[in-house]
């Protein structure tokens, strides 16, 4: 399983580690992932010389791909949230000067609930409509979905402003009133609530329809169930598709391909394969080791899981600082199971939407295939895949405990088991789905741990709760002058769209930093 992840890799990704020289650059980013490749775009397109060190071997992170035989698989996400005209992905496009993506805005997708079907329009007015049509129309559910969109409206354009948390002195404070705004300050209120106490507010927790939709939405957003999900944080996540979902054509592949060939044209290096093992100095004179090179910066951005950026670091004093995270969310962390198909067109085709999403039963905990969704590549799109087929990526969470300590057999037979479930789930949607499959693979916590590099397989972040994100979330400047964090074990978090917000934020802070503006 995902062994052509090492193997194809795309010639505009092919920059392999082979110097045995030094280098330098004014920023070293670690990790080219969502966030990575964002930070090291806008540094690169303000002044400043940066080189990208990606242990795998091409960009892309948990937002990456593979490809085999003709296809090409989403590994991780599979739409980019907020990238329409005045959005957060669309603001980093515009302030480094890439053109609009060439991607198809999805109007919605389908839930397939145990007991009915919602379809999440994009246009707001025709979501507004289904919803009270198929979860309920009491005036109970009016208040609260007026509640959600509310501090959806609020927060997303805060968001698309660039607030910054945690709060780290009176310039974030000042900053984040303005992202507000005036009238969204009362909405503050609610950021020590949960969507479980909403819910409970309006009567409603016991609506199994509701909580059930809610549950599968901030699972896949925020990684947690309602009664833990912190609400400002939920709301968001359950109004993504209102944010605008897109899908590039080729997936991510043709997304990435679109990323790194501007950047390489600004000047920024990628070097791809290049694992860092170490990075020791200070502001001004880092030096960081790989298995082939050394490379000096004078600044240094780590995009890796919390975990890894201790490790690397381990002679800093941020290994130190992170080190109460790392306890905290020790238990926090999850994977993800994911059923790569390339199949015939016709086992597809006849559902107009192209993405789904669903629940088996509402009684049992969610992942494990109670909870999935389904991403099928666009119709003509033959970067995703040959004429006459489709690329189909089943994923659902999964815990990490249910994955260690197995022997080769045991792994084997549990890998079998959850990817045959994931699949006749599916049919729910495609009936005939794999029937003729071309191309079946199943990734597991074992494969993002190997071929992404993510400590036991985590991916995503920790899991939301109202100790562990907002003003309590990892700090992105917790390395000191001259070495920042980003990525989704910092705040906001998980998801393309967390990730780009919290390049921006790093690289305003980092180009703020005295000594270092040009």
């Amino acid at each position: 399983m995902f062994r052509t992840l090492v193997q194809n890799v795309p010639a505009v990704a092919d920059t392999s580690d082979t110097s045995d020289t030094s280098d330098t650059a004014d920023v070293a980013v670690i990790g080219g992932g969502m966030s990575g490749m964002a930070t090291a775009l806008r540094l690169q397109s303000a002044g400043l010389s940066t080189v990208v060190l990606e242990a795998h071997g091409h960009a892309g992170g948990c937002a990456g791909y593979y490809r085999k035989r003709g296809f090409s698989f989403d590994v991780g996400a599979t739409t980019l949230v907020d990238f329409a005209p005045g959005g957060v992905g669309a603001e980093l496009l515009d302030s480094v000067g890439i053109a609009p993506l060439n991607a198809q805005e999805l109007t919605g997708y389908r839930a397939h609930l145990p007991d009915r079907e919602v379809v999440l329009h994009r246009d707001q007015s025709a979501w507004h409509a289904e919803r009270l049509r198929m979860l309920g129309d009491s005036e109970r559910h009016r208040r609260f979905w007026a509640l959600l969109d509310r501090l959806a409206q609020t927060f997303w354009q805060a968001s698309r402003a660039g607030v910054r948390l945690p709060v780290r002195g009176p310039a974030d404070a000042l900053h984040d009133l303005r992202a507000v705004g005036l009238s969204g300050v009362p909405l503050a209120r609610h950021l020590n609530r949960t969507l479980g106490d909403a819910l409970r507010s309006h009567s409603l927790r016991d609506d199994a329809a509701l909580v059930g939709l809610l549950g599968m939405l901030v699972e896949d957003t925020v990684h947690t169930g309602v009664d833990d999900a912190p609400l400002i944080n939920a709301a968001l996540g359950v109004t993504i598709r209102g944010a605008g979902l897109s899908r590039h054509v080729g997936g991510m592949h043709g997304f990435w391909r679109a990323l790194v060939t501007h950047y390489r044209g600004l000047g920024g290096r990628l070097r791809v394969g290049c694992q860092v093992s170490q990075v020791v100095g200070g502001p001004g004179h880092y030096r960081l080791t790989t298995r082939h090179s050394t490379l000096h910066a004078r600044r240094v951005v780590c995009a890796l899981p919390a975990a890894r950026t201790a490790a690397i670091c381990a002679g800093l004093p941020v290994a130190t600082r992170l080190q109460t995270f790392l306890e905290r969310d020790a238990q926090a962390l999850g994977g993800a199971c994911v059923v790569f198909l390339g199949v015939p067109e016709e086992e597809v085709a006849a559902q107009e939407l192209t993405h789904h999403q669903l629940l088996q039963a509402y009684d049992r905990p969610l992942g494990e295939g109670n909870n999935m969704f389904v991403s099928v590549s666009a119709s003509g799109d033959t970067l995703s895949a040959p004429p006459g087929h489709r690329a189909v990526m089943i994923s659902t969470h999964t815990e990490l405990s249910g994955w260690a300590g197995l022997d080769p057999a045991a792994y084997e037979q549990r890998k079998k088991e959850i990817g045959e479930r994931l699949v006749g789930y599916a049919r729910r949607a495609y009936p005939a789905l794999g029937e003729r499959a071309v191309i079946a693979q199943t990734g597991t916590p074992r494969s993002y741990q190997r071929f992404g590099f993510r400590p036991d397989g985590a991916v995503g972040g920790p899991r939301q709760r109202l100790g562990n994100t907002n003003q309590h979330a990892v700090p992105h400047d917790l390395g000191g002058p001259g070495l920042w964090l980003v990525g989704d074990s910092t705040w906001p978090g998980l998801g393309t769209v967390a990730c780009v917000l919290g390049s921006r934020i790093v690289a305003e802070g980092m180009l703020r930093e005295k000594g270092f503006a040009r």
